[in-house]
C-alpha cells in the first residue's frame, strides 16, 4: 500500500510541477523581455519562483496519490482480499501516515524556511538583473526599453568611439508623450550601475498628448535624459521574504495572515490525508477513478477558501484569534464525517435488524 501511494503521489506531483514550470517559464520570459534581463538570470529566476510555489502542490499530490492508490486496490479487489486475510484499519492507517507525515514535514520546511529565502534571493536577483541590463551597452538596430517600458531608445548605427547615431527616444509620462530624434547620442552608466542616462546632441523634441492638437516643438544642441529604472531603487521587504521568526509575535494583520498561511499548509496536508482515505473507498463495480474529481474539487475549494481567509485576515475582516483555523476546522469536521459516516450507517442498520 505504501508503495502504491508513493508512486501515485510522485506521479501526480511531477505532472503538477511540470504545469507549474510551464507557467513560471512564461511569466519569467515575459518579464525578461520587458525589462531585458540577460540570459544568465532567466533559468535561476525560474527555479527560485518554482521553489516558492512547490509547497502548495505537495498536499494536492498527496491527496490524489492516496485516492488513486485506494481506488486501484478497491477496484481490483485487493483491499477486500487484504481485509479477509486480517489486515485491519490500524495497518492501513499506518501505511497512510508513513507517507503523509514525511510529506507534511517537507512542506513545513519549505514554507517556514526555504520559501522565504528563495523569495529574498529572487528579489535580489531581479535587482541584479536590472542593473546588469542597464549596464549593457545599447546595440544599434534594436529597440531598448527602460523604466518598465516608460522610455524606449533606438539607434540606427554606432561609431567606433561608442557614440550612437540617428537616435530615436520616446518617453511616456501619464498621458503625455515626448518624442525626440537626434543626430548623435552618448549612453552613460554610473560605476555602481544604479543610474543611467543618455545625452542627445543636435536634435528635436516634440511634446504633446494624443487627441490634443496642442504640441510643443523644441530644437536643442544638447539634452540629458535620466533613465534610472524604478526597480533598482531601494524597496521595502515583502511579506513572503520575511523569516518565520520575524512574523511570530507581530500584531500587524498582514504579518499574522502570512504566518497563518505558512502554518496552514502543513495543517491542510494532515486534514486532506484524513479526507483522502474515505474518498478512496469504492463500492463494487465502481470505476477506479470514480472519486478523483471529488478530490480535485475538495482541494480547489479548500485552497481557495484558505486564500480568501488569508486576504480577509490581512484586511482585518477576520479576527486574528480566529485566523485560518476556521477553514481547517470546517474541512476536518467534514473529513471525520466522511470517515465515520459509513460505519455509523452500518451500526444503525444492525440495530434496526436486531
Amino acid at each position: 500500500m505504501l508503495q502504491e501511494m508513493t508512486v501515485n503521489f510522485l506521479g501526480v506531483t511531477m505532472v503538477a510541477l511540470a504545469l507549474l514550470l510551464v507557467n513560471q517559464v512564461g511569466s519569467v520570459l515575459a518579464r525578461a523581455a520587458q525589462l531585458q534581463y540577460q540570459k544568465g538570470f532567466v533559468l535561476e529566476l525560474i527555479g527560485l519562483g518554482t521553489v516558492q510555489n512547490v509547497a502548495i502542490l505537495l498536499p494536492f499530490g498527496l491527496m490524489l496519490g492516496i485516492v488513486l492508490a485506494f481506488g486501484r486496490l478497491y477496484h481490483d479487489s485487493e483491499m477486500a482480499a487484504a481485509q479477509a486475510c486480517g489486515v485491519g484499519v490500524g495497518r492501513v492507517a499506518a501505511a497512510v501516515w508513513l507517507l503523509a507525515l514525511p510529506v507534511t514535514a517537507l512542506i513545513a520546511w519549505l514554507n517556514f524556511d526555504l520559501s522565504p529565502r528563495a523569495a529574498t534571493a529572487e528579489a535580489n536577483m531581479r535587482s541584479e538583473a536590472l542593473r546588469a541590463a542597464a549596464a549593457a551597452p545599447l546595440e544599434p538596430g534594436t529597440f531598448r526599453s527602460f523604466g518598465g517600458g516608460r522610455i524606449v531608445v533606438y539607434a540606427r548605427a554606432k561609431e567606433k568611439n561608442g557614440d550612437l547615431t540617428d537616435v530615436f527616444v520616446k518617453r511616456t509620462e501619464d498621458l503625455a508623450i515626448e518624442t525626440t530624434v537626434a543626430h548623435r547620442a552618448q549612453y552613460q552608466v554610473s560605476s555602481d550601475g544604479e543610474s543611467e542616462s543618455i545625452t542627445l546632441y543636435d536634435g528635436e523634441r516634440v511634446e504633446g498628448t494624443p487627441g490634443n492638437n496642442r504640441y510643443r516643438i523644441m530644437r536643442f544642441e544638447q539634452q540629458l535624459i535620466p533613465m534610472r529604472t524604478p526597480e533598482t531603487a531601494a524597496r521595502a521587504q515583502r511579506l513572503d521574504e520575511m523569516s518565520t521568526l520575524s512574523l511570530i509575535g507581530s500584531r500587524d494583520p498582514k504579518r499574522i495572515a502570512e504566518l497563518q498561511w505558512r502554518v496552514g499548509l502543513p495543517v491542510m496536508t494532515l486534514v486532506l490525508t484524513v479526507l483522502a482515505v474515505p474518498l478512496g473507498r469504492l463500492r463494487p463495480r465502481q470505476g477506479r477513478y470514480a472519486h478523483v474529481w471529488i478530490a480535485v474539487l475538495v482541494f480547489a475549494l479548500y485552497a481557495n477558501l484558505a486564500l480568501a481567509g488569508r486576504t480577509w485576515l490581512g484586511r482585518g475582516i477576520v479576527p486574528a484569534a480566529l485566523g485560518l483555523w476556521w477553514v481547517h476546522g470546517l474541512f476536518f469536521i467534514g473529513s471525520l464525517g466522511a470517515m465515520l459516516g459509513p460505519s455509523l450507517l452500518r451500526l444503525q442498520r444492525v440495530r434496526r435488524r436486531s
